[in-house]
């Protein structure tokens, strides 16, 4: 479909092994809670943390679905006959190197590695455990085709300073109400905040929303200023993510989401589900 990189988000199973899901919770996009009813946590959710490798494998994956069991985007491919299993990181890597000589050009990784402090509360540096798969895997260089991201500041700094990892790291940029990690987020979106965080990754990852302001009485959209700043600071940047099904607030239609990001903001490149859309 004419992408560049592929993304994986990585989370840790029960018996430390790396699998690729959307997030640290399993309940919204697998048949969990038919195949282990009631090993739900107290808050009612069910965690990839409390599921060996082998457990997580007898799981059926789904387009992600609301807490009411509706689609998220109801549009796509919604069908139960066909069986898709959870991956761990290695066989995702193994996937994109067989990728890469089928269609004839390189295809590079763009991990992200999910709530480390709250594996670190769950008894598992996940970092280290990253940067060793990717290592075995041919990635460590800061020329090699693979971008590590993370939510979470105090974490991509420990990946530069005291894990001296040479990859290219990109800083995520999400809402402060989200919750995904300690990061003050409003303080880095500014140029106090980007100044700081300049000479450790070599990109922002920014919610596409944040990129710019809306008029609410008139419905005319402007740029934040934020693109701009952070290339002022030699940052690139990929905001995320452009569904051609869920455009954000203002954009009527696809095409003038990204003519706005690429020919107004001239972003770097994109998050999306459409890649190839995209690329075209």
């Amino acid at each position: 479909m004419g992408a560049d990189y592929l993304e994986q988000d990585i989370v840790a199973s029960k018996d430390n092994e790396l699998v690729v899901l959307h997030d640290i919770h399993l309940d919204r996009v697998t048949d969990v809670a038919a195949v282990f009813p009631g090993q739900h946590r107290d808050d009612g959710r069910y965690y990839v943390r409390d599921f060996t490798l082998a457990e997580l494998k007898t799981l059926r994956i789904h387009e992600r679905r609301n807490s009411d069991g509706t689609p998220v985007y109801p549009g796509r491919f919604q069908s139960d006959h066909e069986t898709f299993r959870v991956h761990t990181l290695t066989e995702e890597l193994r996937f994109i190197e067989a990728l890469q000589e089928s269609v004839g050009r390189p295809v590079g990784i763009y991990p992200e590695i999910k709530r480390p402090a709250w594996h670190q509360e769950e008894g598992v540096d996940i970092t280290l455990q990253v940067l060793s798969e990717l290592a075995h895997a041919g990635y460590s260089e800061h020329g090699d085709r693979v971008y590590l991201q993370c939510f979470d500041t105090a974490e991509l700094v420990r990946i530069k300073e005291t894990l001296k990892s040479d990859l290219k790291l990109i800083q995520l940029i999400g809402q402060n109400d989200w919750q995904e990690s300690s990061s003050d987020y409003d303080h880095l979106r500014s140029r106090k905040g980007l100044t700081e965080i300049a000479s450790l990754v070599d990109g922002i990852g920014p919610w596409v929303n944040q990129l710019y302001v809306l008029n609410e009485e008139t419905g005319a959209y402007s740029d934040s200023g934020l693109v701009d700043l952070a290339h002022e600071m030699g940052l690139a940047v990929h905001p995320y993510t452009m569904r051609r099904d869920d455009l954000p607030p203002g954009f009527g239609t696809f095409d003038e989401l990204l003519r706005f990001l690429f020919d107004e903001l001239m972003v770097d490149g994109v998050f999306t589900d459409f890649p190839d859309l995209v690329s075209n």
